[in-house]
């Protein structure tokens, strides 16, 4: 199983002469931004998911990273209220500009990557989206894998990762949302942590 290329949806950036004094090699050569969406529950928003976003944007050139989260979570349940955790992320993201939030009503990893050019994930994840019960079928599956633009996965517990994606150089298997829901507040940005001890 394989997956395909980027999406063919273009962002555009600030306008940027291909010559001159002072224009580098980079600078001729991007047309536009690299943009990964990075879905998850956040629920809270742990080091790890900032460990992992950092990691795909150093080794995946990617200009900004969404975080994207819905109101009810493909396969989770008792998560906390849309705003709150959209109020965590936000405290996240607020000191880094290249990081975003993003909320949206698709619930299927590969209908949330449309339109990006990385998708982000874990290994677990990899696991979720090969699995045929979030599917109508076999065929619509594969069709979703298909899609998929280039991936950037964290390894997680042993779990395979598909070829060919970039592998994140990030270990923090032990860190987890259920565990930093459970009070341990040391697994979160301390942004969140003054907003978890309100």
């Amino acid at each position: 199983m394989q997956y395909g290329p980027a999406s063919t949806r273009v962002r555009s950036t600030t306008w940027m002469p291909c010559s001159g004094p002072g224009v580098t090699a980079a600078q001729r050569t991007k047309q536009t931004d690299v943009r990964a969406a990075f879905p998850g529950t956040f629920d809270p928003p742990t080091i790890a998911h900032l460990a992992i976003a950092e990691a795909a944007r150093a080794s995946c050139g990617i200009d900004d990273v969404d975080l994207v989260v819905n109101e009810t979570p493909l396969g989770k349940r008792d998560v906390r209220p849309l705003a709150r955790r959209v109020e965590l992320l936000r405290a996240v993201t607020s000191s880094r500009p290249w990081l975003h939030v993003v909320v949206t009503d698709r619930r299927h990893l590969a209908d949330i990557a449309d339109g990006y050019d990385v998708l982000v994930l874990g290994a677990d994840k990899w696991a979720q989206l090969l699995d045929v019960s979030f599917y109508e079928s076999e065929a619509a599956r594969d069709a979703a894998v298909a899609s998929l633009p280039r991936l950037a996965v964290a390894p997680r517990d042993g779990l395979p990762t598909p070829p060919g994606c970039v592998v994140l150089a990030v270990e923090l298997s032990h860190v987890s949302s259920t565990a930093a829901r459970a009070g341990r507040h040391e697994l979160v940005p301390p942004e969140v942590q003054a907003l978890l001890m309100e």
